[in-house]
């Protein structure tokens, strides 16, 4: 008898979980901390330096974060756009942030050796710093075998090392203060591999690797130190014009349509900041198809590899790109 009850709660509850996962667009853990965890607001007067914030996700997470409070640092190449952002984080904030608590600071990060530099002044302009959000970035979609290998040094330039080197100008300083946040926009593309996105795959899985083991590193230290992973999925930004093609110097010049089915900017921008807020470690965001997919390829993966051995790449790279006949527009050499 108590057999039986036991499998009929274990069943209720793989059948209450997969019903939920197919409705929400975040993993479950970010949902519960949406409604009941830390409020953004937590974070109001701290300071978030936050790179690749002239566009996309990096935008709306500083525009979200304004509306709270939060003091910001805009880093990216182009100044006007990052201008641009500041007034809106400034009219957003309904009289909290004034020009004073928003910084523009034009920074190219594959200038590695100007990292140290804009860190200092965005210290010194605030006198603190508390989260280092690592948004800067570029997709890409290629056929693997043709992708030159400028395009994977390019790629893990800009995706990877001046990520790692910026991150570890901000711990060496919050090894000064005895505690700070480092968090990073990755992908689910760096928890599921997919297909036409190999080194955009390949350097997400490198991401995952630094920043858990700075996480596993840090455990019982002197440094209180939070690491989160942020892994959208399909988003509305201006991330897929820009991406990388097989060869370099080029961009896959495709712009996401409104009528694909993605997450938009403004809710992926707000998720982001819930996952700040609550020292997440790894949050997904996406939704239907990409969200339980990725959960099924985590804790399922033997069932995983007979669905991707039936289902074909370019229905894959339909999911992931949310539209239809895109893949046949990948450049070849």
């Amino acid at each position: 008898m108590i057999a039986a009850i036991i499998c009929i709660a274990i069943a209720c509850y793989i059948i209450f979980y997969t019903i939920t996962i197919c409705l929400i667009d975040c993993d479950v853990e970010l949902a519960f901390y949406e409604k009941f965890g830390k409020s953004i607001g937590h974070l109001k007067g701290k300071v978030v330096f936050i790179t690749g914030a002239s566009s996309g996700i990096g935008k709306h997470t500083a525009l979200t974060l304004a509306k709270y409070g939060v003091k910001l640092v805009l880093a990216a190449r182009r100044r006007n756009c990052l201008e641009e952002v500041r007034s809106q984080c400034i009219t957003n904030s309904g009289g909290q942030l004034t020009v004073n608590d928003v910084l523009v600071l034009p920074m190219d990060m594959l200038d590695i050796n100007s990292h140290q530099k804009q860190f200092d002044m965005a210290l010194a302009h605030f006198g603190q710093i508390d989260i280092l959000l690592n948004n800067a970035g570029r997709s890409q979609r290629a056929f693997w075998e043709m992708t030159h290998l400028t395009v994977d040094k390019e790629l893990f330039e800009l995706n990877v090392f001046s990520v790692v080197n910026l991150t570890r100008i901000a711990v060496n300083y919050f090894n000064s203060r005895g505690h700070g946040h480092v968090a990073v926009t990755s992908s689910l593309a760096g928890v599921v591999p997919i297909p036409y996105s190999g080194s955009y795959s390949g350097a997400k899985y490198a991401i995952h690797g630094y920043f858990n083991s700075l996480r596993i590193e840090k455990l019982r230290t002197n440094l209180k130190l939070a690491v989160t992973l942020l892994c959208p999925g399909p988003t509305y930004t201006e991330f897929l014009q820009h991406s990388f093609i097989e060869v370099p110097g080029k961009s896959y010049g495709i712009s996401a349509s409104t009528t694909d089915r993605r997450l938009t900017g403004e809710r992926c921008g707000y998720l982001c900041a819930v996952a700040l807020a609550n020292e997440t470690r790894e949050s997904w965001m996406g939704i239907f198809p990409v969200l339980p997919f990725s959960y099924l390829s985590v804790y399922f993966p033997v069932i995983t590899n007979w669905i991707v051995a039936i289902v074909t790449p370019q229905k894959m790279f339909k999911m992931r790109d949310g539209n239809e006949g895109i893949v046949t527009e990948v450049h070849t050499v």
